[in-house]
């Protein structure tokens, strides 16, 4: 059985910081590689080693596969660990990998692949009973064929690049009249974003919640899920508040989804840490979305609720060891929320924001975690995805981790920079999410930029500018009026004992 002493991180910023930490408590050296715009990051000072892999551009930098491997080779590297993004979920890398004789910290080649289309993942998953959306099972692309199937299946229809994600690829047919436009769009996103003009149809869901389950399985073929997250509050189809677990899940369903979740596992022969998605409709019946052949940003609220290490988990599942715990040795600790923390502008529809952490002060405090890859002083650079960090709460109760979140948000302190602090801060205090009463439509439905930054008529502001002025005035006749000894009076008694 191998045993890993030198672990590389083929990423930047929290996530690997995240890796390096577990890595190092449990006695294994860690290597860090950055891009040019990275070489003051924190995770390039934390490692043992570090190397540029060259420019900004990830093209140039964290996604060259090969030289990474080299990297490896030079400094004895025994494995490495790809994070999320990047190369996390390229098979051909993770083929690479294996075949050059270092261990991948991740599943095998295989089940990335079988995983990484949504219609080889569901043509899988067949044989396994596990709920389906209505939809076609192969990609199409004769247009009048596939406006039958949608006529067939039912108006509104999604039409869904099979090699996508974050919302790429994806459109919203609401009626025939419009399908061939929308279709020509996918396929369009599909081939500028993946390569890949694959598109297929489903029944769009239209009130849906996005619960996800995360699974962990050895080499020797034991699975076992660790409950699930709900990530419905997002914004362009990407996640902004996840929580575990669900509001909404009752035992029997989780035991359900979970047992669900295991058989899309099998389907694929997975080991290693993965997420299944579904997707929840308003009669909270639950269908198969796709799986997730990696560590998800999302992670830590799994931890909390566990207190299980997945970091750890990956690690010694790569090195070959079974499962250290059966399905009922885990169970439900508390109540987990986490909010990512982006250089985003919520006034100005989420749109990313560039510049410097003039302030940068994190919240701490019991049951209080943040996982980030920022110092104070830094910039946040236009190359990467615009997320600063994960911030992470823990209570006995959902209520308790509401309140103690809200208390950290305040307590964060960042200037310089828009962040979607503001607008955690009011999703949390919303009835609907308080109530547990909301689906992936909450920005949509819910959220106003007036919401962060009240404003005021312009009579009511010129109001407020005479007040300003009128209290001014009188403060400055007060201060000319003053006794000279009323503000000798004011020394304090140690500095009259100095005189």
């Amino acid at each position: 059985m191998p045993n890993i002493k030198k672990l590389l991180i083929a990423n930047r910023g929290e996530i690997s910081l995240r890796i390096m930490r577990t890595a190092k408590e449990m006695g294994i050296q860690t290597v860090a590689v950055y891009s040019e715009a990275d070489r003051l990051s924190p995770h390039v000072k934390f490692a043992d080693e570090a190397v540029c892999l060259g420019p900004a551009a990830s093209s140039e930098s964290y996604l060259l596969g090969d030289k990474i491997i080299e990297v490896c080779k030079e400094l004895n590297v025994d494995a490495i660990h790809p994070g999320y993004g990047f190369l996390s979920e390229n098979a051909g890398f993770a083929k690479k990998v294996t075949d050059s004789g270092l261990i991948f910290v991740g599943p095998s080649p295989e089940s990335i692949e079988v995983m990484g289309s949504k219609l080889a993942a569901k043509q899988a998953v067949g044989n396994y009973n596990i709920p389906l959306v209505p939809g076609t099972e192969e990609a199409i692309s004769d247009i009048p064929a596939a406006k039958k199937i949608a006529a067939q299946i039912g108006y509104p229809i999604l039409i869904k690049a099979s090699a996508g994600g974050g919302g790429k690829g994806m459109r919203i047919v609401e009626n025939e009249a419009e399908f061939e436009s929308q279709m020509d769009r996918a396929i369009s996103e599909a081939i500028s974003a993946f390569g890949d003009g694959a598109v297929f149809i489903e029944k769009f869901i239209t009130s849906p919640r996005h619960i996800e389950i995360q699974v962990l399985g050895d080499q020797q073929g034991n699975i076992v899920y660790l409950f699930e997250r709900e990530c419905s509050i997002q914004r362009r189809h990407q996640k902004v508040i996840e929580e575990a677990p669900s509001a909404v899940v009752t035992p029997e369903m989780r035991e359900a989804m979970g047992k669900a979740a295991v058989g899309v596992a099998k389907a694929c022969n997975y080991y290693g840490a993965g997420t299944v998605e579904f997707i929840v409709d308003d009669a909270l019946n639950f269908y198969f979305l796709e799986m997730n052949t990696r560590l998800q940003v999302e992670h830590p609220v799994t931890e909390m609720i566990t207190g299980k290490d997945l970091v750890k988990e990956q690690i010694l599942i790569a090195e070959g060891n079974p499962l250290s715990f059966s399905q009922k040795d885990i169970s439900i600790h508390g109540h987990a929320i986490e909010v990512r923390v982006y250089a985003e502008d919520p006034k100005n529809n989420f749109l990313p924001d560039i510049g410097t952490l003039e302030t940068y002060q994190r919240p701490q405090g019991p049951g209080v975690r943040v996982d980030d890859g920022f110092e104070e002083g830094m910039k946040i650079p236009i190359y990467y995805d615009p997320m600063i960090s994960k911030l992470i709460t823990h209570a006995s109760t959902r209520e308790a981790a509401i309140e103690r979140m809200i208390r950290a948000i305040e307590e964060y302190q960042i200037t310089g920079i828009q962040t979607t602090l503001g607008f955690c801060k009011f999703a949390l205090n919303h009835e609907a999410f308080v109530s547990g009463n909301f689906d992936t439509k909450f920005v949509e439905r819910y959220f106003n930029p007036e919401s962060l930054d009240p404003t005021f008529s312009k009579e009511e502001e010129e109001l407020l500018a005479a007040l300003a002025v009128e209290f001014f005035d009188k403060s400055k006749k007060e201060l000319v009026q003053k006794p000279k000894q009323e503000k000798a009076a004011t020394v304090s008694a140690w500095r009259n004992r100095l005189d």
